[in-house]
C-alpha cells in the first residue's frame, strides 16, 4: 500500500509540473508552483524529485525499456527493420497520444515541444537514448545470435532506429503536430530499410 501511494503521489506531481511547464515554460514556472498545484508541500516534492529536470526525464523513464519489450517480442523471423519500427512506433505514439492514448495528443505535443525547445533537458533526453542505445543493441544482438562486444551491426541498427525516433519526435514538434508521426516513422525506416536488413553481411 505505502508504495502504490508513493507512485500515486508521484504521478500527481508529475502531472502538474508537466502541465505547468508546458503550458508556462520551463524557466517560468518554480517548484513552489508545482507543488500548489498538485496540492502539496515544497518538502514533500522533494521526497519525490530532486529538480524539475527530474520530473520530465522520471517521465521518460519507461520509454527505452519499453522499446526493448515490443523488440524482444517481435516474431524471430521478422526483418530487422521491422521490428525496429515496430519497437520505435509503439514508443513514439506513446509520446504522440498519451501514455493511455485516449485523445493527449495536444497536451503531449507541449511536453515534446518543452523537451525540444529547452537545453537542459533536451541533454537529459540524449543522455537517456544512449543508453536506450545500449539496451536496443543487446537485444538486437540477443535476436540475431550476434556477438555484442565484437559485431558493429547491433550498435549501428540501434542508432539508426533511435536516430528515426528523434528525428520523427522533432519533426512532429516543429510542425506543432501537423504532421502525421505514423507516416512521418513509416518514412524513417523506409529509408533505413536497406541498411538494417543488411545483417548477414555484419556476420562475416
Amino acid at each position: 500500500m505505502a508504495e502504490r501511494k508513493r507512485r500515486l503521489v508521484a504521478a500527481e506531481l508529475a502531472e502538474a509540473a508537466l502541465l505547468l511547464l508546458a503550458e508556462n515554460g520551463f524557466e517560468a514556472v518554480t517548484i513552489d508552483e508545482i507543488a500548489v498545484t498538485a496540492g502539496v508541500s515544497k518538502r514533500t516534492f522533494f521526497r519525490y524529485f530532486a529538480s524539475k529536470e527530474d520530473v520530465v526525464v522520471q517521465v521518460l523513464a519507461d520509454l527505452g525499456p519499453g522499446m526493448c519489450a515490443e523488440l524482444a517480442a517481435r516474431p524471430a523471423a521478422e526483418p530487422p527493420s521491422v521490428a525496429l519500427r515496430h519497437a520505435v512506433w509503439t514508443t513514439l505514439a506513446a509520446c504522440a497520444d498519451g501514455p493511455d492514448h485516449a485523445g493527449h495528443g495536444d497536451r503531449a505535443l507541449r511536453v515534446v515541444q518543452l523537451i525540444v525547445r529547452t537545453p537542459a533537458l533536451l541533454g537529459r533526453f540524449l543522455e537517456r537514448q544512449a543508453q536506450w542505445r545500449d539496451e536496443l543493441a543487446a537485444e538486437l544482438a540477443a535476436r540475431l545470435g550476434l556477438d555484442p562486444a565484437t559485431a558493429m551491426y547491433p550498435p549501428l541498427a540501434a542508432g539508426m532506429a533511435l536516430s528515426a525516433f528523434d528525428t520523427v519526435l522533432r519533426r512532429w514538434s516543429d510542425s506543432d503536430g501537423t504532421e502525421d508521426p505514423a507516416a512521418l516513422i513509416d518514412h524513417a525506416f523506409a529509408v533505413l530499410a536497406p541498411a538494417l536488413d543488411a545483417v548477414g553481411a555484419s556476420r562475416a
